[in-house]
């Protein structure tokens, strides 16, 4: 994910939130946002934290 927007990555998958319902996909975007929450500042962190967790919890109930 080199040149990768971490700012704007995030922005999508919230616009996108209720498009991603695959378990596969949805595991994606999780692993994606867990390795950009590491290269996050940490005043963006809480905005990354609450989407992982949505994530986890839609993957948790996902089909």
């Amino acid at each position: 994910m080199n040149g990768v927007d971490p700012y704007a990555y995030m922005q999508q998958v919230a616009v996108r939130m209720n498009e991603i319902n695959s378990r596969q996909e949805i595991a994606t975007v999780l692993d994606e946002l867990e390795y950009l929450f590491e290269v996050t500042p940490p005043d963006l962190q809480d905005n990354a934290e609450a989407l992982i967790a949505m994530r986890r919890e839609k993957l948790k109930n996902a089909c």
